[in-house]
């Protein structure tokens, strides 16, 4: 039975959650179909925009993602503290990005003044509009509904475009974050639609390999700031380059056609997180497998169970196998 998305999102366990959407008919998101031939291709390139241009309104970070050819991954940071700071303005502003907002709104947006009356009512409405802002079903909806929209025209059809609503997981550790984001960034090669990371379109690798070539981070993507020290500025705490070196060696480990092994010297991050090759090749290979609505070790499973109430978590046993030295 479906769990309600309260009982999916706990911001006190974590700000980091994994999402995803699979389409309901055999008609594709993306790729080809194989009956009819007629490909889907081009709808990759309106998840990606789309994504991305949602990642700069919300006060939600895009740590990675993979437009696939029946479902799209996404693994999402939410900054609750940016979007409690920005100013009414900033939100409505913002608001407007997607939505026409009330007659209000429009009158503050334009400069014209407002009674005191009005500015009380409007303020009520900012409120709402700022929590939807940090919020990751908000996010999913204008993601999912836009385009379904622009897929039933296309395909001149109306109905029911994704199977329903986003599965999410919460990551509840550094583990989890990372191992998520590795399973994600590597689903093409799992999935024989890409041999190498740097060749994987429409996924947050392939934009940070492009990236890191000219030295620098992609700017609609959550940054990697770098080994754990005071002041710590707001991003994931390992280096970019370790990360993609790691991503190239768990890369070449799944590939059927070629024998790799991750070499404990060459792979400082599952160092950092106390991860064997073993438990990093099954967690990257097998996520979604092993976990239901959250991923971490078992003490934050537990906690994460009290949290949202929830009678029993799934993935106990795997959180003890596979994370218990996180």
């Amino acid at each position: 039975m479906p769990q309600p998305r309260k009982n999916q999102i706990s911001l006190i366990d974590t700000p980091y959650y994994h999402c995803v959407s699979r389409c309901v008919r055999r008609s594709f998101l993306c790729g080809t179909d194989k009956f009819t031939r007629q490909s889907y291709e081009h709808r990759r390139g309106w998840v990606e925009e789309r994504l991305l241009f949602l990642s700069s309104v919300f006060a939600i970070d895009i740590c990675a993602y993979a437009v696939m050819s029946n479902h799209t991954h996404v693994v999402l940071y939410v900054d609750k503290n940016m979007a409690e700071s920005w100013s009414m303005k900033e939100i409505i502003r913002r608001w407007h990005q997607l939505y026409q907002g009330t007659l209000l709104s429009q009158k503050y947006q334009r400069g014209d003044a407002l009674s005191k009356g009005e500015l009380i009512t409007l303020e009520e409405t900012v409120t709402i509009y700022r929590q939807r802002l940090y919020d990751i079903s908000w996010l999913m909806r204008n993601l999912n509904e836009h385009i379904a929209r622009e897929a039933n025209k296309e395909d001149g059809c109306t109905g029911r475009f994704w199977e329903g609503r986003f599965k999410s997981q919460a990551l509840l550790d550094e583990s989890a974050v990372l191992a998520c984001m590795a399973y994600v960034d590597l689903n093409p090669i799992r999935a024989k639609m890409d041999t190498t990371p740097e060749t994987s379109k429409h996924t947050s690798i392939r934009q940070r390999i492009q990236a890191l070539i000219k030295g620098e981070q992609p700017k609609k993507l959550m940054r990697f700031v770098g080994n754990h020290r005071q002041d710590m500025p707001k991003g994931i705490a390992y280096s970019l380059i370790d990360y993609c070196e790691l991503m190239d060696c768990t890369g070449r480990c799944i590939r059927e056609d070629k024998s790799g092994y991750i070499e404990h010297h060459h792979s400082p991050i599952l160092e950092h997180l106390g991860l064997d090759t073993e438990q990093w090749l099954t967690l990257t290979t097998e996520f979604e497998q092993h976990f239901s609505t959250a991923v971490g070790s078992e003490h934050m499973l537990q906690q994460f169970k009290h949290h949202t109430q929830h009678k029993r978590a799934r993935g106990m046993a795997k959180a003890r196998a596979l994370l218990q030295q996180a």
